[in-house]
């Protein structure tokens, strides 16, 4: 298999690329990044591009499966604009091209709560995104949900370390969807959504990755 994984400097991205490198039946792992990730492995291609002009006629477009963990938050994006050219634009277009280079399967690391309909402006735009790849009619979309990610950031988001303490703190006391999501199991389920693809749309909620 040839897979392309997008986000792979971030939490989540940065479990997912060790598995897919490991993983016996992947030949080849492209994994664009806006700066080297500085990784020399034999099965690993690591274009360094812009995403906001992402080569479209590149040939590593075609890819049997894409995970995607492409994902910022407000604060750190600047604006809500800025916010939604990296959570919904990124994503979008990077399914657009690998489907039309022939990608059948389509991983995405999501969020809880994702509804196009939402009032909360980052559960709409994340809703709205589920709904645009849908559309795509790739015959395998998994989108997997997680809540508050459990896991170690390089960098600082004060927020949602608060969040995440608090969560920590009452764990045993939530019910199974509302406890924090652990990062490599967020992981897994989109390396295991690309190897293994189910038909259809799946969605792997919150309660499977605490």
């Amino acid at each position: 298999m040839n897979i392309l994984h997008v986000g792979a400097t971030g939490l989540v991205g940065k479990l997912v690329l060790p598995r897919l490198l490991d993983a016996p039946q992947v030949t080849r792992v492209v994994a664009p990044t806006r700066r080297s990730l500085g990784i020399e492995h034999p099965r690993l291609f690591n274009p360094v591009v812009d995403f906001d002009a992402l080569p479209g006629s590149a040939d590593w477009w075609a890819v049997d499966a894409v995970i995607c963990t492409l994902g910022t938050t407000i604060a750190d994006a600047g604006s809500q604009a800025a916010f939604k050219r990296v959570d919904y634009g990124y994503p979008l277009q990077v399914a657009q091209l690998a489907r039309r280079h022939g990608a059948q399967t389509y991983a995405l690391n999501s969020a809880m709560g994702a509804n196009a309909r939402s009032k909360i402006f980052y559960n709409r735009v994340k809703g709205e995104l589920e709904d645009a790849l849908i559309a795509l009619g790739y015959p395998s979309l998994v989108l997997v949900r997680p809540g508050v990610i459990d896991g170690e950031r390089g960098t600082s988001r004060p927020g949602e370390a608060r969040m995440l303490a608090v969560s920590r703190l009452l764990r045993p006391l939530l019910p199974m969807q509302w406890r924090p999501s652990r990062a490599q199991r967020i992981a897994d389920a989109l390396v295991d959504a690309a190897l293994d693809p189910p038909n259809g749309v799946s969605v792997v909620e919150a309660s499977r990755l605490a």
